[in-house]
């Protein structure tokens, strides 16, 4: 098999074990090439974390190609939901195996997106994590962007409008989910990662009590289940706000408000643990 191996030179994580990476698929047989753009590849293989994996979607969808994941990630939520293990050599043995499944894309703002886009405290909370912070301290600084997106946290309203509804919605955090696992420990419902829908969840606010419960979602090991939790199902959801909010997709920049949301179902084969 012919690879693209693509690794977050601007991540410790990626600096320290991608050498390490590219050694453990070679020695299961399988041969690097340097361009996945001009070269012939058989898959592209990502070594990091959500949103490096969803910025090279782009090029395994005009190649026609799958992609592999070798989790380097803070959260790592996309390598959970497909059961890829998060030991290196147990997640390289997994793309040697070469087993594929279909899973669905989401797009916002014309960016692509494989776990959740966000408005509001995670939003914030990722924007608040700086890069370096986040590499040389990693959870920690989770929890003190947590404490800090706290402070600033103010409750907006929001217009959605899917299928034939208009729905108006007082909230501090509104999460587009392509899957049922995000921040690593957030759980929420019956959602999957190739059932061909999105899930919008909009936690309504009660003072700070409504930023807590979510804060609190975030930065333990629980389920995400909270009073006031307000959800929608559709393939297609469009958000708007009295003035624009920036929202992150994986982790990632993904313009601002007004902005659609939309399902690209079984749009992209991935290398996976099989049933």
């Amino acid at each position: 098999m012919r690879t693209s191996l693509i690794v977050n030179s601007n991540s410790r994580l990626g600096r320290r074990h991608g050498p390490l990476v590219a050694e453990a698929l070679e020695r299961r047989g399988i041969t690097l090439v340097r361009d996945a753009v001009t070269e012939a590849v058989d898959a592209i293989v990502v070594a990091g974390g959500d949103g490096t994996f969803a910025r090279a979607i782009p090029l395994a969808l005009r190649r026609g190609v799958p992609m592999g994941l070798v989790p380097l990630g803070t959260f790592n939520d996309l390598a959970r939901t497909l059961r890829i293990p998060l030991e290196l050599e147990a997640a390289c043995e997994v793309i040697a195996r070469a087993h594929r499944r279909r899973i669905d894309v989401a797009e916002v703002n014309g960016v692509y997106y494989v776990t959740e886009a966000s408005i509001g405290l995670s939003s914030r909370l990722t924007r608040l994590q700086s890069s370096a912070g986040k590499q040389r301290f990693g959870w920690l600084a989770v929890a003190l962007s947590g404490a800090a997106a706290l402070r600033y946290l103010r409750p907006f309203r929001v217009e959605v409008n899917y299928d034939s509804a208009r729905i108006l919605l007082r909230t501090v955090q509104l999460t587009v989910a392509n899957s049922n696992h995000f921040g690593r420990f957030i759980t929420v419902g019956d959602a999957a990662i190739d059932d061909g829908w999105l899930d919008l969840y909009a936690v309504e606010p009660s003072g700070l009590r409504g930023a807590a419960v979510v804060a609190h979602a975030i930065l333990r090991k629980q389920r995400f289940e909270a009073e006031g939790l307000r959800a929608y199902r559709s393939t297609r959801f469009q958000v708007a706000t009295a003035r624009p909010h920036r929202i992150t997709a994986d982790g990632e920049p993904a313009g601002t408000t007004p902005a659609c949301f939309q399902i690209l179902p079984q749009a992209l084969q991935v290398l996976a643990p099989g049933p």
